[in-house]
């Protein structure tokens, strides 16, 4: 198994497309056709995560924050970042990161937030926008029923609980094929009319290719006429964070200590306690302060994220509480949730659960 093959099955969980346009995902140290002996995943890419893969003869690197986020003009060990990419190159160890397109996706952090925090019929919290596309194409009366059919099986279609959606209208298209061309329909020279049927169809990005390649294997056209808009709608079933309900509502309090249990964190900053008990949770790992107007929208009795400045705790505003726990204690299980995913996929192999600390923070 190659360091492609296990990046292609990761992205299977969380397609790069996911990711959001200032991250730095998807391979960023190694050569995507080295034969993997073993993998190692991490929360963060550090000296000591790659000497442990050393030790544990691991050559690719899983690590959810990339150790290389912006660009390197030297490299010549001056700080952690350079070093690390320096032991990694010089004992052929790959890594591979996918960080916002993992927290994008349903399946992702806030997924396993929920699950650890036992948080029922979790949502998306903030839908990603700019996601949904509509591919607009026309074809020959006889031929629509089973070009609809090949794009609805290349994912096409697919809105919410719902598939096999499309928007269907005939009349009639006219085309002049010229001398060079190898018409399906028509003649070389003549003006031709043709009964066809537009179909409209919207689409997830991240199935963008694998579409097209579907309209163009299956249409008949030797020249095929389409257009791909991108929608206004946001992805319901994509995006940032998670909302739900924890089956047995507690007085804020009694929640507080259970968030601390359960994440194993060491202190809950948080804003004023409004006396209510909390039902709805609203959850987002990592750095989310732009996440509150969102929870509060959503109607959340408890916003939980991290790096929460002094002056966004105004922003709860006596309509939620915001508990921050830390950004490391919002994303340490997802280191986990990869260990469990890949075990799933490639049984018999090498996946291991990094040991090495990362948390930059220490708490007193």
């Amino acid at each position: 198994m190659t360091v492609s093959d296990v990046t292609k099955i990761l992205e299977e969980l969380c397609p790069l497309h996911y990711a959001e346009d200032f991250d730095n995902v998807g391979l960023l140290v190694g050569n995507s056709k080295a034969v993997v002996s073993g993998i190692l995943v991490t929360l963060d890419t550090l000296e000591n995560v790659v000497d442990e893969a050393i030790e544990k003869k691991c050559n690719l690197i899983i690590s959810f924050h990339p150790i290389i986020f912006k660009g390197l003009k030297k490299i010549t060990g001056r700080d952690y970042v350079e070093r690390v990419v320096i032991k990694a190159i010089a004992n052929n160890i790959a890594i591979y990161s996918m960080h916002t397109a993992l927290d994008n996706s349903p399946e992702g952090v806030n997924a396993k937030i929920c699950e650890v925090l036992e948080i029922k019929n979790p949502k998306i919290l903030i839908p990603k926008k700019n996601s949904i596309k509509k591919l607009t194409t026309h074809v020959p009366n006889d031929k629509a029923d089973f070009l609809r059919t090949k794009l609805f099986d290349a994912q096409a279609g697919t809105i919410g609980n719902y598939s096999n959606c499309s928007f269907n209208t005939e009349g009639v298209g006219s085309f002049k094929p010229n001398a060079t061309s190898n018409p399906t329909i028509g003649q070389a020279g003549k003006l031709h009319y043709e009964k066809e049927t537009q179909i409209q169809i919207t689409f997830s990005s991240v199935y963008e290719r694998s579409i097209l390649n579907a309209l163009f294997k299956n249409h008949p056209y030797e020249e095929v006429a389409y257009e791909i808009i991108t929608l206004e709608n946001a992805n319901q079933n994509l995006g940032m964070g998670m909302v739900g309900f924890i089956e047995n509502e507690m007085k804020e309090n009694d929640f507080l200590n259970y968030l601390k249990l359960k994440m194993n964190a060491k202190v809950v900053r948080h804003s004023s306690l409004l006396n209510k008990t909390i039902k709805s949770v609203a959850v987002l790992g990592g750095s989310g302060a732009f996440g509150i107007e969102a929870a509060i929208e959503a109607n959340a009795d408890i916003y939980i994220t991290s790096d929460i400045k002094y002056h966004e705790f105004y922003k709860a505003d006596n309509k939620i509480v915001i508990a921050d726990i830390g950004h490391f204690e919002t994303e340490q299980f997802t280191k986990n949730l990869l260990v469990d995913y890949l075990t799933k996929k490639i049984p018999n192999f090498a996946v291991t659960l990094s040991e090495s600390i990362t948390n930059p923070i220490k708490y007193f």
